[in-house]
């Protein structure tokens, strides 16, 4: 069985962004035909897509940069040149992404706890957000 890759965590930043150094990951990994068939079912939904949303970029175009581009420096020259939000857009962006789901969000709640037992979690009060589950699924919590 061939060994998972793992993604960046989503906490990691590129150009400002959170979230994209993941989703750029998640790109070349699906274009290299290695992309785990649950995170395939979730390209370009869920943070992915309210980080295309924030930076006003399709899912399509994103492929087609990262299909193009050898290196993070020449994806991000081309965020810079083309995403330009100012500094409180993106950490807005940011919230919505790694505090996802807030307290006042009884049905994001319910989801998570849910999601939180599949994975085996459920007992881990440390992890109260989707970017926490995903750092503890991929070992990156202790």
């Amino acid at each position: 069985m061939a060994e998972m890759i793992h993604l960046r965590s989503p906490r990691e930043v590129m150009c400002g962004w959170a979230h994209l150094p993941r989703y750029i990951d998640k790109i070349r990994l699906h274009l290299a035909g290695q992309l785990p068939p649950e995170y395939e079912e979730l390209l370009g939904k869920q943070s992915d897509e309210l980080w295309l949303k924030a930076a006003g970029v399709t899912h399509e175009q994103m492929v087609e940069l990262v299909r193009g581009s050898l290196t993070d420096g020449q994806i991000c020259n081309w965020v810079r040149r083309h995403v330009v939000r100012s500094d409180e857009e993106k950490a807005r962006t940011a919230d919505a992404i790694l505090r996802y789901p807030l307290p006042g969000d009884r049905a994001g709640q319910e989801r998570f706890a849910r999601r939180k037992r599949d994975y085996g979690l459920g007992g881990r009060d440390d992890i109260q957000t989707r970017a926490d589950l995903i750092d503890a699924d991929e070992s990156r919590l202790p």
